[in-house]
């Protein structure tokens, strides 16, 4: 099977409505989920532009991870209500409000059944 040469490839684009440009100076790329981050240094980053969508590649570069525990406040209203509703203590309606993600009813669920 023979390839493409560079220009046709580039004419077929053309016809197709395709730009591939590549960005240049990237330092770094992030991509940041719920649990972990992943950290790209030096990429080369080209975009694709196809009917008004863009399509960015990433090569290249340098690649590290980083895991994170998403800590996030529990609201003060949302200890007492459990609290209250489960008759426990503000620091166990904490806990059980971080073990459920935050989630009101199954924490009062699960403090209630520890019962």
């Amino acid at each position: 099977m023979r390839g493409i040469d560079a220009r046709r490839a580039k004419r077929l684009m053309d016809q197709m409505g395709m730009r591939l440009k590549e960005i240049p100076d990237v330092e770094r790329v992030i991509i940041q989920t719920s649990s972990e981050e992943i950290i790209i240094e030096k990429p080369i980053v080209s975009v694709m532009e196809l009917q008004n969508q863009k399509v960015f590649q990433i090569t290249g570069g340098s690649i590290s991870e980083k895991t994170s525990e998403k800590i996030s406040e529990i609201p003060e209203e949302d200890m007492h209500l459990v609290a209250q509703q489960a008759g426990v203590s503000l620091e166990r309606a904490k806990e059980a409000l971080k073990q459920t993600n935050g989630d009101l009813a199954q924490a009062i669920l699960l403090l209630t059944s520890k019962k």
